[in-house]
């Protein structure tokens, strides 16, 4: 069975001279399912304030992975020339290139401002998001593979993809690749499609245990907790599948990435914010505050 040959084509439909890309599609849609899930579990009483209370909330949110994810890529990921040779590179967002632990800091930042501003516990927010993230991270993942970046590394699993980024130093055209493709001379360039693990186990896998645990009221901290740990534990495990970024390559032992640094705080976070649930109240849900009161002040931070 010959590897799959990477061709799919990263702008999705032109309007003029703008290009719409996949990646900047799987963002939108990402928002839009955590917004009509949130709005859903809000009406549920499981984060009892108003529709524009979570309105706000949810744009909050947004800004916050979207600055935090690529303000935390470029600083993490990118050599700082930027800073001055093409200072413009922090907002072409639909080239690629967001860092979840940017994301991630920047949603916490985003929780806690709009939590004082609502006068809600900070973990009853963070606790109602994370079940929601899954949908935003599963679909980036999509989007990376769609784009062909941040590939696997080389593999002769029946399911294994080429992917012409990957072969820039060939200095064939795409269309040349795709001709030794057929002619099978590229076969032993075959790869971990690692966006697609990454769709799979932060998406999908994540989603719904996240889902299926908060359906029932949970101790806080409990949620957010468990995201943490299974993101930690996942994006782990999958760098070793994955090649690290250019720029950075491994930073020690031959094995270890950037990804895995920055992910084994969450492993620690996730432990203790489970620990911390043992003896933490349960927020019942209450549909009545949610679609009654304009913001609830129950278990004010």
């Amino acid at each position: 069975m010959s590897p799959y040959f990477h061709d799919i084509d990263p702008i999705a439909f032109q309007l003029g001279p703008v290009a719409v890309h996949w990646y900047g599609i799987m963002y939108l849609l990402g928002f839009a399912g955590a917004w009509f899930l949130g709005e859903r579990r809000r009406r549920q009483g499981r984060l009892p304030v108003s529709h524009e209370a979570f309105s706000d909330l949810a744009f909050y949110v947004m800004l916050g992975v979207i600055l935090g994810g690529r303000i935390w890529y470029m600083l993490s990921y990118v050599s700082l020339d930027w800073i001055v040779h093409d200072p413009l590179a922090i907002v072409r967002v639909w080239d690629g290139g967001m860092s979840f632990h940017g994301g991630l800091l920047g949603v916490l930042l985003a929780g806690w401002i709009w939590s004082r501003r609502n006068r809600v516990h900070f973990f009853d927010t963070i606790d109602f998001v994370a079940p929601l993230v899954p949908i935003g991270l599963g679909l980036g993942r999509l989007g990376n593979f769609i784009n062909g970046e941040l590939w696997g590394k080389l593999t002769t699993e029946p399911w294994a993809v080429i992917f012409p980024g990957a072969l820039e130093d060939l200095h064939k055209t795409r269309a040349e690749l795709h001709q030794m493709y057929l002619a099978g001379q590229l076969n032993g360039q075959a790869r971990h499609p690692s966006q697609l693990y990454e769709f799979a186990l932060e998406g999908v896998v994540m989603f719904t245990v996240l889902y299926v645990f908060s359906l029932k009221p949970r101790r806080r901290y409990a949620v957010s907790g468990l995201f943490a740990l299974l993101y930690g534990v996942f994006r782990f495990a999958v760098e070793f599948v994955r090649i690290p970024d250019a720029q950075l390559g491994y930073l020690a032992f031959g094995w270890l990435t950037m990804g895995q640094v920055q992910s084994l705080p969450l492993v620690v976070v996730g432990l203790v914010l489970l620990w911390l649930s043992r003896r933490a109240p349960t927020l019942q849900p209450d549909p009545a505050a949610a679609n009654a009161a304009p913001v609830s002040t129950k278990e004010a931070a």
